[in-house]
């Protein structure tokens, strides 16, 4: 009875799996390409140290260290996407051996960051890496560059003025009305009196270049000599010192993280957002690219 009962479960576990057999036999297993992409490891940089991370892992860490996890959800995929086509496109320029060195958070700088809310605010990374799972941005054939900063000083930069390159059409002025209306948008420190003068803006009001003495320097090198908020500064003598006056955050170059924040608010969509910052680009899901890399 027993060797009976048996012999019935092989045959209806056959019947049942039969039809998956011959499907799978005929059409192959109904598995997308981009479906294991997101698993794929990635040598990473941290400190001295090199190791193998699953790039899921680096990347969340990427997008704790650089968005505010209490943004909306729509914001968050779209900076998912950033990141992940960023990440991407140094692999595909570089090969399969690249050592990724953007800064990161582990779990454990998250937990010292943001204490009883570490587990929510995961989640909510976790979730916006995880669907826009596989998903990147292209133009035409080529992975996207794809910056991003925190506030605009009311609009965007152009991407041929900032890079020298037509390379990046879709890297263009746009505006940011949001970013106006927020309490970081002007910030004020001192420094000590110095011969140094503008020389040198884009259209958007950022500085391209700085005379200090007899030297000319970058705009972006100015601003990291002196822990600016922004590139898009001006320079006042001001009782034996010299006023530094900044408007928004970061380098202006593609996507303001708080307008994103806002537009999703307002009911965006993350590829509304995307397609806004950079326009002309193409939001698609990336073949398992590390195995046609040298």
């Amino acid at each position: 009875m027993r060797l009976k009962l048996k012999k019935l479960g092989c045959y209806l576990i056959i019947i049942i799996l039969l039809p998956y057999v011959i499907t799978v036999f005929l059409n192959g297993p109904s598995i997308t390409a981009y479906s294991h992409v997101d698993s794929t490891s990635v040598k990473v940089k941290s400190g001295e140290k090199e190791a193998d991370m699953p790039i899921e892992e680096y990347c969340i860490g990427v997008l704790a260290k650089e968005i505010p996890a209490s943004y909306e959800k729509e914001a968050l995929k779209a900076q998912a996407v950033l990141v992940r086509t960023e990440v991407y496109r140094k692999i595909r320029e570089s090969g399969k051996d690249t050592v990724l060195e953007e800064g990161f958070w582990t779990q454990k700088q998250m937990e010292d960051a943001w204490g009883a809310r570490f587990a929510r605010y995961y989640s909510k990374l976790e979730d916006a890496w995880k669907s826009t799972e596989g998903m990147v941005l292209l133009y035409g054939e080529e992975l996207a560059l794809t910056p991003f900063f925190r506030l605009s000083n009311g609009c965007t930069r152009d991407g041929k003025e900032v890079l020298g390159s037509d390379a990046y059409p879709y890297l263009k002025i746009v505006d940011c009305p949001y970013d106006i209306e927020e309490k970081r948008q002007i910030q004020t420190v001192m420094a000590e009196d110095m011969d140094a003068e503008v020389t040198q803006t884009d259209t958007a009001g950022y500085v391209l270049s700085v005379r200090v003495g007899e030297e000319n320097i970058s705009g972006e090198e100015f601003r990291s000599e002196h822990n600016l908020a922004s590139g898009c500064f001006t320079l006042q003598r001001y009782n034996g010192q010299i006023r530094i006056t900044t408007r928004g955050e970061g380098h202006g170059l593609g996507m303001s993280q708080y307008s994103a924040d806002q537009m999703a608010k307002e009911g965006e969509t993350y590829d509304a957002i995307l397609q806004y910052f950079y326009e002309g680009t193409e939001l698609k899901e990336v073949a398992e690219i590390l195995l046609d890399v040298e």
